[in-house]
């Protein structure tokens, strides 16, 4: 114990400042923010996702920089090819080595859960923008870990909703045989109970299906009204157009697309995708902001307008940025409670709240593919039909069962 009366006064006083100190705040290290974008860039998500994401992230670090301060923004990206061995090894050494200090996009759910876990064994932010299962921010939420853009349960919600009330009430489906094929199929099911809808049953293919006519002739077998694809990318396309192949969507069978985007539309042609119904957070053309995004998107992609994978690599890079910033440190956990303080003001999705399990809450839309004649150029390819606001979109806060969520 130190004895207080063998100091001098000056020293005395300096020991009970010291003691009296509140810790200092861990500080950013080097002023440096270093995102890595983990994507698909050569598989079935590579136009959904891809260079496209790397794009995004840089235009949101471009932003940015007008209010950096001192701070330094770096991009980093590689190619997760959709195995979440490579996807882990390539994330622990971007941490360990490289100090990256959060990773975003993550098409393909089984890559984000396993990345989720361990940035938050090391205490830097996962930006789930494009992975959609939602056990994201259910079983497996983390106190690290920010969900973008939309998941399965509010894409399944969505489409059982307007779906049903067109009269589609006994589904098939056809899905991946991984995280995100699962995910879509529960929620859904989950979501078709109280509109009075059945499931007559499903078949699960692998990822990069190319031929789907056993998968077809099993859901035609089956008396379904609906036939609802529980994948996405390059499979989605292969399957819908196998399916007009089969003449089947020309008659009262209805397709249940629950997880396109505007890149799997181009790529199956308006002449056949016309009159489809999907649901997204983002459309290139809703307003103003989102158009004058894209423009500046266009002219670094030759064009192409974003998908709302892009948007959400976009708006979760810029929001972690400024949430860092604020909070002086790449912690995390504190990073993510920074971000969660206020309603986010976000050019291409409105009003954001992050929620406690990680979900980044705003509005949803229906939107509908318009005929070639109702088309003016290759990107207008939707019309609004509905529009879900956000305390209806996503899954209630309570009924996700993760366990940040206190009791009620």
């Amino acid at each position: 114990m130190i004895k207080m009366h063998r100091l001098g006064p000056i020293a005395v006083g300096l020991l009970l400042s010291l003691q009296a100190a509140p810790p200092a705040m861990a500080e950013i290290p080097g002023k440096l923010l270093k995102i890595g974008v983990l994507t698909d860039m050569s598989g079935p998500f590579s136009e959904q996702a891809g260079k496209g994401s790397v794009v995004a992230a840089e235009l949101a670090a471009e932003d940015f920089r007008k209010e950096a301060g001192d701070l330094k923004v770096e991009i980093v990206s590689a190619d997760h090819q959709n195995k979440v061995d490579v996807g882990t090894a390539l994330a622990r050494s971007w941490l360990d080595r490289d100090g990256v200090t959060a990773v975003v996009d993550l098409p393909n759910s089984g890559v984000a859960l396993s990345i989720s876990s361990l940035l938050n064994e090391k205490n830097r932010v996962t930006l789930a923008s494009t992975a959609a299962t939602s056990e994201l921010t259910g079983k497996e939420c983390k106190p690290t870990t920010v969900q973008w853009d939309w998941d399965t349960w509010a894409l399944g919600n969505a489409m059982a909703r307007v779906v049903t009330a067109a009269g589609g009430k006994r589904w098939f489906f056809i899905s991946f045989d991984y995280a995100l094929g699962r995910s879509l199929e529960k929620d859904t099911t989950d979501a078709l109970g109280p509109l009075g809808g059945t499931v007559l049953g499903g078949v699960k293919h692998p990822l990069n299906t190319m031929d789907f006519s056993s998968y077809i002739l099993q859901a035609q077998s089956s008396g379904a009204d609906v036939i609802a694809l529980g994948d996405t990318g390059t499979d989605a396309v292969s399957a819908i157009k196998q399916m007009g192949e089969f003449g089947i969507l020309t008659g009262k069978t209805r397709l249940a697309a629950l997880f396109l985007l505007l890149t799997d539309v181009q790529a199956i042609g308006p002449q056949q995708a016309q009159g489809t119904l999907l649901a997204e957070p983002f459309y290139w053309d809703l307003n103003d902001k989102t158009r004058a995004f894209s423009k500046r998107f266009g002219e670094r992609m030759n064009g192409q307008m974003p998908t709302t994978d892009h948007a959400g690599v976009y708006s979760a890079t810029l929001a972690y940025l400024r949430a860092a910033k604020a909070a002086d440190t790449i912690e995390g956990d504190k990073v993510v409670a920074e971000m969660r303080k206020s309603t986010i003001d976000d050019d291409l999705f409105g009003p954001t709240k992050i929620r406690i399990d990680g979900r980044a809450v705003h509005s949803m839309y229906v939107f509908q593919v318009k005929t070639p004649a109702e088309s003016k150029n290759k990107y207008d390819l939707y019309k609004l039909v509905r529009e879900i606001p956000a305390e209806q979109a996503f899954r209630p806060l309570n009924a996700g069962g993760c366990n940040l969520v206190p009791p009620t």
